[in-house]
């Protein structure tokens, strides 16, 4: 059988779930908001008994301060702060995980997106069939033979996955790494990723079919006719940062080791209390 490795990108999923029924929101007898627990663990349960992963890991952020933070200063600060709510859903989320025997992963200095992309690599050179679960689209310079990005349904809606060939439609560009160069031209907001002020994702991928990566944007910023490259020649600068702010890093000290990924039996009686906590009637049976 084919060993199969899903990887969960902990904090956009429990982002999503918690949005995902903001409008009729979950809530136990006490009034505690239970969202982001209940979706999460939904997604957790729908992955395991539909996709049959041999092996899984969820990876969290941490607090401290990264290398994109120390080298851009304005990197993810147009986000707002975390509702409390989430704050409190983590621990939950955490005792759940832990109570499936599945390993939670987090690293001082590195964000999950790092983690995940040097532990899909690694697993993926040793056979691994491998799997990024995340709504995030700059996953997309990860992708390869056997490595896709698994975004799971949202509000009813069906399950994306997305290798080499679907990323590169997805973009308009001819290969995943070009993703690195696309974001540096156009930015991405979500993360407050600058680009170049003015360039959209078309004009981006069009100048990636034209000069094929960004420094050869760059490059040839003087052939570049009228306003758009007047754009690139002040803004290739920012251009540089961002694509250095949008590359996953892929040396994270950390190592796939098979044996502790690999899934086992629940521990029932840890996950009873913690369902029981957040009166989790129905999800509580699987």
């Amino acid at each position: 059988m084919q060993k199969k490795l899903f990887l969960l990108d902990a904090m956009a999923l429990v982002f999503r779930a918690y949005y995902a029924l903001i409008r009729s929101p979950r809530q136990t007898s006490e009034g505690k908001n239970t969202n982001a627990q209940f979706g999460f663990t939904n997604t957790l349960i729908d992955l395991i008994n539909n996709q049959k992963p041999t092996h899984m890991a969820v990876c969290f952020d941490t607090h401290a301060p990264t290398e994109r933070e120390q080298s851009y200063a304005d990197y993810k600060a147009n986000r707002q702060d975390a509702p409390e709510d989430i704050l409190q859903a983590i621990p939950d989320i955490k005792a759940i995980i832990k109570a499936m025997n599945i390993p939670c992963i987090e690293m001082d200095g590195h964000e999950a997106d790092d983690i995940i992309g040097t532990l899909a690599w690694e697993a993926a050179d040793a056979g691994y069939d491998v799997f990024m679960v995340t709504p995030d689209k700059d996953y997309g310079q990860l992708v390869r033979s056997n490595v896709w990005i698994y975004k799971p349904g949202y509000q009813g809606g069906s399950v994306e996955i997305m290798g080499p060939k679907e990323v590169c439609e997805k973009w308009g560009i001819e290969r995943v790494d070009q993703v690195i160069d696309i974001l540096g031209l156009m930015g991405d907001a979500v993360d407050n990723i600058p680009g170049i002020p003015g360039v959209g994702e078309k004009t981006a991928a069009k100048l990636l079919k034209e000069y094929n990566t960004l420094e050869g944007v760059i490059e040839n910023a003087d052939q570049i006719k009228g306003a758009l490259g007047e754009k690139v020649r002040k803004g290739k600068d920012l251009a540089v940062l961002s694509k250095q702010l949008a590359t996953i890093n892929t040396k994270v000290p950390v190592q796939f080791h098979e044996e502790d990924f690999k899934l086992s039996e629940f521990n029932r009686e840890a996950l009873e209390i913690v369902f029981k906590e957040l009166e989790f009637r129905t999800i509580g049976k699987f």
